[in-house]
């Protein structure tokens, strides 16, 4: 009889220890999935960070777009922007004489392409000039 019961106490010792390693295996798993879980809730959490960081940069921007616009918006309501945009197109009022101003960048294109053509000339006429006395 000391033999069966030296072998229920083997026995349950087995049992116990067993369940004891399913149960810590269990437990270091669940630590193991929760902490694996935690760090790519932190990484989320940084990376919505950003996106609402640059979405308020965004908005930013478009509130700024939005408050150009609105002041244009009340300029063109104006009688005064409407006669210069008007006037900018060449029209002029009853009674008054057009004035034209050559910008000074044109008038410095238009004296060099006839200090060109002056250049082209005297070229051509030292050409002809050559070109007789060879011929003679």
């Amino acid at each position: 009889m000391i033999t069966k019961s030296k072998r229920q106490k083997k026995k349950r010792y087995k049992e116990g220890f067993i369940f004891q390693l399913i149960f810590y295996l269990l437990i270091l798993f669940l630590i193991g999935f929760l902490g694996i879980s935690l760090f790519k809730i932190s990484e989320k959490r940084t990376e919505l960070a950003e996106k609402i960081e640059s979405f308020k940069k965004e908005i930013q921007i478009l509130e700024d777009e939005k408050q150009r616009l609105e002041t244009g918006i009340s300029q063109t309501e104006k009688e005064s922007y409407w006669e210069e945009k008007a006037r900018e197109q060449g029209y002029v009022k009853e009674g008054e004489n057009p004035v034209v101003v050559i910008p000074p960048a044109e008038v410095q294109k238009e004296g060099s392409v006839s200090s060109q053509g002056f250049s082209e000339m005297l070229l051509e006429k030292i050409k002809d000039l050559l070109a007789r006395v060879i011929q003679w």
